[in-house]
């Protein structure tokens, strides 16, 4: 029990997957609109969201050649639904965290179209 308690504190616990936690409470987002707003590589990205996986705290549909990735709505383990239910309030104050929402918002602005190119 205490390795799980582990794994979810870990996942959530450093800045950039907390920032993308965050980043999903908007909804599923395409790792590509991830990699866009957080300014970071496609193998960083994905070496996070390998994390957040494993922890139970996302979970991941492919579509063609697109990962999609949203939060976990059943969340496997006991730590990692009260976490997301906490994290829900936390970090809103956060300049990153509302920089991060706003080029997140201007991305989805200015598309018309699904998906990533």
């Amino acid at each position: 029990m205490l390795t799980e308690y582990e794994s979810v504190m870990k996942a959530a616990g450093d800045p950039t997957r907390a920032r993308i936690l965050k980043l999903l409470e908007a909804g599923e987002l395409c790792v590509c609109d991830m990699i866009e707003v957080l300014g970071l590589g496609q193998s960083t990205v994905s070496g996070h969201l390998a994390v957040l996986r494993e922890a139970g705290l996302v979970k991941d549909r492919k579509e063609g050649r697109w990962a999609y990735y949203s939060l976990a709505e059943r969340v496997k383990g006991r730590y990692a639904s009260p976490l997301l239910a906490l994290l829900f309030n936390w970090l809103d104050d956060d300049a990153r965290v509302r920089a991060d929402r706003r080029r997140l918002n201007s991305l989805r602005a200015s598309r018309d179209r699904k998906g990533c190119d």
